[in-house]
């Protein structure tokens, strides 16, 4: 009887450890960047069937970073609509998980139902038949993220090929606040009245948007990618003038150069790449607000490069508008000094950083000669190799050879600043993909 009663005592403290490890578990919040922290699931939490029995490396298929609160969103938000976002996967998988931010909500957001699928056709709020699937958020399926907080849904099995167009559809019944979105997407994508998450038809997606709304990233565990490419830069990055809908911005083009080599024998690590452009983003200065909109790069590296999952290499193209937005003349040193401390931030991660030069914008309205000189002597340093461990020669490869001053003309989308589709192409092309290979030196 006293062996027995032994042996049901221990099972009981067994039960209890076991029972606080799971409470503690659901109640885990991760850090979202800012300083804040990620919310806390409600409910209990049932087996979660759709978990992934796979193995392979989790990597960044697509990302983008949260850059401001919607405007005309400040009261109602989405509340009663359905949000589809589109999205264009840099990276294959078995199974995929997918990100949510109210980073600038000011109030809890409540999703009540979210869903991921692949869409049928390219530009069409349809699914492909069978590929629809719920998410959830520590085995639930509504999840309340606090304002200024994110949060990554459970690992949901469904096979994501490279190139896929992926529908991630998010439902909140209530009124939430602004609505933190990322607006230069080059990707239509769809929002709908009710709660229509798991239609497949589409057909009720009847109003088009410009625009990623709560979707910050989409991972996939992958058994064709090792690792992932981050690349963080401003509107050059975000592709604002290449072809909507059409993935033509520079980075859509390494990623498929990377691919296509590698298919072809070449021998290169197997990286997905993913794209942490914002217009008009600066590697010093934040825009206003608190959480600022438009983060500069040394406030938001934290998040959107050393956050993303097994990062191997990032590409920084950065500084351009830290010469034209600045009302006096820019300090090229100051800039470098931004730039090296990201690089030093990399580093000590074991990340390998490319740098981008910066390309030429004369005929801009913000273009004068004091400028230009200040873009000569920052490109100067980052060629001598005094800041990056390699080096994406784009003003090199875009500029006018016979006006070093500006762009080429048929690289030119007409504003002097951003490229054609055919710049962007050129950009893609002038990365060397040997520069992929490695990981940090231990001293720059």
């Amino acid at each position: 009887m006293t062996r027995q009663r032994g042996c049901a005592l221990l099972s009981g403290i067994v039960a209890l450890i076991v029972a606080l490890s799971a409470a503690l578990y659901v109640g885990v919040a991760a850090d979202d960047g800012s300083g804040r922290r990620n919310t806390v699931v409600q409910g209990p939490a049932p087996h979660n069937s759709a978990a992934p029995a796979s193995t392979g490396t989790w990597v960044g298929a697509w990302s983008t970073s949260p850059a401001a609160a919607e405007p005309r969103t400040e009261t109602e938000g989405m509340a009663g609509r359905s949000v589809r976002n589109i999205v264009h996967a840099s990276a294959g998988g078995t199974s995929a998980r997918v990100t949510l931010s109210n980073l600038y909500g000011q109030s809890p957001l409540t999703v009540t139902h979210a869903s991921i699928a692949l869409a049928a056709a390219k530009d069409t709020a349809a699914a492909a038949a069978d590929t629809m699937r719920r998410l959830t958020f520590g085995g639930n399926t509504t999840v309340v993220i606090p304002a200024g907080g994110q949060v990554t849904s459970d690992a949901v099995r469904v096979t994501i090929a490279y190139g896929s167009d992926v529908l991630v559809t998010t439902y909140s019944p209530t009124r939430s606040g602004p609505v933190t979105y990322h607006r230069h997407a080059r990707q239509v994508s769809y929002l709908a009245d009710g709660d229509l998450t798991e239609d497949v038809t589409g057909t009720a997606y009847t109003e088009e948007t410009p625009s990623w709304r709560y979707l910050t990233a989409l991972d996939v565990l992958s058994n064709e990618a090792d690792g992932t490419v981050v690349v963080l830069g401003d509107s050059l990055t975000d592709g604002i003038t290449s072809t909507e809908g059409a993935n033509r911005r520079w980075t859509d083009v390494l990623s498929d150069r990377l691919r296509s080599a590698i298919e072809s024998g070449a021998d290169l690590p197997r990286y997905s790449v993913v794209n942490q452009g914002i217009s008009g983003n600066r590697v010093l200065t934040s825009g206003l607000g608190r959480p600022a909109e438009n983060p500069s790069g040394l406030d938001r590296f934290a998040r959107d490069v050393l956050g993303r999952p097994n990062v191997k290499v990032v590409v920084i193209d950065l500084g351009v508008n830290d010469i034209l937005r600045n009302p006096a003349l820019a300090d090229p040193d100051q800039i470098l000094d931004g730039l090296r401390t990201m690089v030093r931030q990399a580093h000590a991660r074991g990340i390998k950083v490319i740098g981008a030069t910066l390309m030429p914008f004369q005929g801009h309205r913000g273009y004068t000669d004091a400028r230009e000189d200040v873009r000569q002597q920052i490109n100067a340093t980052i060629r001598d190799g005094h800041v990056y461990d390699a080096v994406a020669d784009f003003d090199k490869a875009i500029r006018d050879p016979y006006n070093p001053r500006r762009l080429r003309s048929d690289y030119d989308s007409g504003d002097h600043l951003h490229p054609s589709d055919k710049g962007y192409a050129q950009m893609g092309e002038a990365l060397n993909l040997e520069d992929l290979k490695g990981s940090a030196p231990a001293e720059l």
